[in-house]
């Protein structure tokens, strides 16, 4: 049955918690404790799927959702941004309610809809929830919820989960890594872009859609009219060398980054990108999670809405 804005998650309905405990800057074990005394008090029905590993994410989440659907339930998510990528993958489509305890350093897809990054509080807004239909993107058919990129940007990625591994998960240590990234040279792209009809060709070292409002205002990026009409946005920048893309690092850490001459960013629906020959395979990112697509790549609004679990309480809801 459709889910309607504003409906409320009734009590008697079982959670079904996707752990991924292998992800996120928490630790699993606190996590899953945390989780099962908040539940457990409340006296609701839940059941704890957990992933030790990344591998294992896929087969917990389709039990999830097989078990949700069969009482119907919700599909809850818990880990980093990759794990929410992933679940909510599966469960785009299934008008199965879906939930998240966010994990991830910087939690813009949770804060963005007023969920808590601590682990109780979430739990706590779970057990008073209401259904939020929230629009997702998608690349090559598959769901992104805060941003989709290749290019540079796939090439930050990597290297601030390296440092974050040995230097541990912090703001500042993905600063450091984005300063050493940037000292490298990178591969600049011949671009066709394709959308709303009309075919633009170009060069740049980065394409990046975003698809989260909060992420675009903390790095000045004036486009949040674009989301609310249910567009995504592009953002796209002229090839430059290493003291330009620190002056862009500096105005994005300032709010400032759409201020640069060199930055362009525009809302679509629908857009499609080819690299060179057909077939080429491009490394790309999705919510902080990077593999291989290939070329062309299409990037769309989803046409279903994800049935997100947000607190009641309206005071929580605008960038908590």
């Amino acid at each position: 049955m459709p889910l309607s804005a504003g409906q409320p998650l009734p009590a008697e309905a079982p959670l079904f918690i996707v752990l991924n405990a292998s992800s996120g800057r928490h630790d699993g074990e606190t996590v899953r404790q945390t989780i099962e005394r908040v539940l457990t008090q409340a006296g609701r029905t839940f059941t704890l799927l957990e992933a030790g590993k990344g591998s294992e994410l896929a087969d917990k989440t389709r039990i999830a959702l097989e078990q949700a659907r069969r009482h119907q339930g919700a599909v809850i998510a818990a880990g980093g941004d990759g794990t929410l990528n992933a679940v909510s993958n599966a469960v785009l489509g299934s008008d199965v309610p879906f939930g998240i305890l966010p994990q991830g350093t910087f939690n813009y897809f949770g804060r963005r809809y007023g969920i808590p990054q601590n682990t109780e509080q979430a739990c706590r807004c779970l057990l008073d929830a209401i259904i939020e239909p929230v629009q997702v993107g998608l690349l090559n058919g598959q769901v992104f919820l805060v941003n989709a990129s290749l290019g540079l940007y796939p090439a930050l990625l990597e290297d601030r989960e390296a440092w974050k591994q040995r230097y541990g998960r912090s703001r500042l240590v993905a600063f450091w890594a984005a300063l050493a990234t940037l000292l490298r040279a990178h591969r600049q792209f011949s671009i066709q872009l394709e959308t709303a009809g009309q075919l633009k060709r170009f060069r740049t070292q980065t394409i990046v859609v975003g698809n989260n409002a909060l992420q675009l205002e903390h790095v000045g990026i004036a486009q949040r009219e674009a989301l609310d009409n249910g567009n995504l946005v592009a953002m796209t920048a002229r090839p430059m060398g290493t003291l330009a893309l620190y002056g862009l690092l500096l105005r994005g850490l300032l709010s400032r980054l759409g201020d640069a001459e060199q930055v362009s960013s525009f809302g679509f629906r629908q857009m499609r990108v080819r690299l060179g020959k057909r077939g080429l395979r491009v490394k790309v990112a999705m919510d902080g999670e990077i593999s291989w697509m290939h070329s062309p790549l299409l990037f769309q609004v989803a046409g279903h809405r994800l049935p997100l679990l947000v607190p009641r309480d309206q005071h929580l809801r605008e960038y908590a």
